[in-house]
């Protein structure tokens, strides 16, 4: 296994091993392409309100449950991945989304497309913590936080390749081809069943905790204990930000540029493909950052800056300053998420991680599910249009990040191991 400080003239690239960069590219995958099946809901959502005929708010509202069950299928994924690895849930969560996104696009009622994309959100919450886990628990210390910011930036691959297929194809397949081509993920089961591995990590800490009869057979109930609450509870206020701050950003903006401001498929798909795009590259960089000048801090200035830069994208109708301003929130509001998988790794130890990650993150997203709904009917309600709360909200947002973050300590050279902490 590669060493966890790196060798001295050893090229960043070529200190892991192939097994490690098997892992990697395992949970990458998974992220990516969960990042496709749940995306693409944000740009359909008004072709489904008009064909069921239902408001915009009830279609809100599937999004809004799709996060709230991410929390179930989080909690399951973490318990069962720090049971028997990270492997077996990561498998059955890509599975699982696929073919639920898969049969939504059959739905012959809105109740019906309610319910599969509520499954949906099982499975999309299942492959985080066991992905991330896997991932991080791999990679060498010395370029984790660049690895995570790559990793969590490639939801804004998969972002951007729901808005590309919907950009070229959506006035050919319709919202219903949206949601089949869904079903693609799948395949790439059979790369994680062939070439991945478990974690050596995890391997060594369950041998521990079976060789010195201290399972941890209750991990949840685990992180609220004395010398952990604090830390569980400030990681999920940092989460629940995050959230709110991200579906601020985008779980309504390809609604506003339909029903406010009357766009067309191909011309809305641009500020959001490259919003995803730049959002990718920008990850990476704050991953970067992140490896040298703390894990904090690479979240915490691009926070700061989506302030200013909310108002360029939201306060005009003109089509080019909306490309401008989005695209370059892409750069900091949409990319402050680079240490996710690094720094909620790096503050929990081997029995629980999986299972905290799962949960923290997770939680987050039952508040970033109150998003679109308040958003819908804030808008509504006050016939304003969506850009004054989506305002309020990406405001707001961003500065309870910066305080939980500011609250939150520093991991940036944090090595995993096998010990028992908390068994």
């Amino acid at each position: 296994m590669a060493s966890v400080t790196g060798e001295v003239g050893v090229a960043w690239w070529k200190e892991p091993t192939r097994d490690q960069w098997y892992a990697w590219w395992a949970a990458w995958l998974g992220w990516t392409l969960d990042a496709f099946d749940f995306t693409v809901f944000l740009l359909i959502m008004k072709p489904i309100a008009d064909e069921f005929h239902v408001p915009l708010t009830e279609v809100a509202f599937v999004l809004t449950v799709t996060l709230w069950m991410r929390l179930i299928g989080a909690v399951a994924s973490g318990w069962l991945a720090d049971r028997v690895g990270r492997k077996i849930p990561l498998m059955i969560s890509i599975i699982w989304y696929s073919l639920a996104n898969f049969v939504a696009g059959f739905s012959p009622t809105f109740l019906f497309l309610f319910v599969c994309r509520a499954l949906l959100g099982i499975g999309m919450g299942a492959e985080w913590p066991a992905g991330a886990a896997l991932a991080m628990e791999t990679w060498p210390q010395r370029s984790r936080g660049f690895m995570s910011g790559v990793l969590q930036g490639s939801w804004g691959i998969g972002f951007a390749l729901s808005s590309l297929i919907y950009g070229l194809f959506f006035n050919q397949i319709g919202w219903r081809g949206m949601l089949w081509v869904g079903v693609l993920p799948a395949l790439s089961v059979f790369y994680v069943r062939k070439f991945v591995n478990e974690p050596e990590v995890w391997l060594e800490n369950r041998r521990r905790q079976r060789s010195e009869n201290r399972e941890v057979r209750a991990p949840l109930f685990s992180i609220f204990r004395r010398g952990m609450l604090v830390n569980t509870l400030l990681a999920c206020w940092w989460m629940a930000s995050n959230f709110v701050l991200y579906y601020s950003l985008t779980s309504l903006f390809a609604t506003h540029l339909q029903k406010d401001l009357g766009m067309s498929p191909a011309l809305l798909a641009i500020p959001i493909l490259f919003f995803n795009l730049i959002g990718f590259v920008a990850m990476s960089f704050w991953g970067w950052w992140g490896d040298r000048f703390g894990r904090r801090w690479a979240m915490i200035i691009p926070a700061a800056l989506a302030v200013p830069i909310a108002p360029i994208y939201l306060l005009t109708s003109d089509f080019t300053w909306i490309t401008i301003g989005y695209v370059l929130q892409g750069a900091f509001g949409g990319a402050l998420y680079s240490q996710l998988p690094s720094y909620l790794s790096e503050r929990f130890p081997t029995e629980v991680r999986a299972t905290a990650a799962g949960f923290c993150y997770h939680q987050g997203a039952i508040w970033g599910g109150f998003v679109p709904v308040v958003l819908a009917f804030c808008a509504e309600y006050f016939k304003v249009g969506l850009v004054i709360p989506m305002m309020i909200g990406t405001v707001g947002a961003a500065a309870s990040v910066v305080i939980a973050l500011l609250l939150s300590p520093e991991t940036k050279g944090k090595e995993l191991t096998a010990e028992l902490v908390v068994a």
